[in-house]
């Protein structure tokens, strides 16, 4: 398969057709559900929040409350 001639025709595609593959694409990938290992960083960050989160376990805002702050910045 040559991806440099698959990507170009791909770019040729109307941005919701193009979204459309992305999609179908990341539901083969997640099907498997295979994924790539965490790097260091990524482990040493998940690490910190959950220590963060168990030193204060009531420092949390709900997703609502994330929405309602954001929305409240616009």
């Amino acid at each position: 398969m040559d991806i440099t001639a698959t990507l170009n025709e791909i770019a040729t595609l109307s941005v919701v057709d193009r979204i459309r593959i992305v999609q179908a694409i990341w539901d083969t990938i997640a099907a498997k559900q295979v994924y790539p290992d965490l790097t260091d960083a990524q482990k040493q960050e998940l690490d910190r929040r959950t220590c963060d989160y168990n030193s204060n376990p009531n420092n949390v805002l709900t997703w609502e409350e994330i929405k309602a702050s954001i929305k409240g910045q616009q």
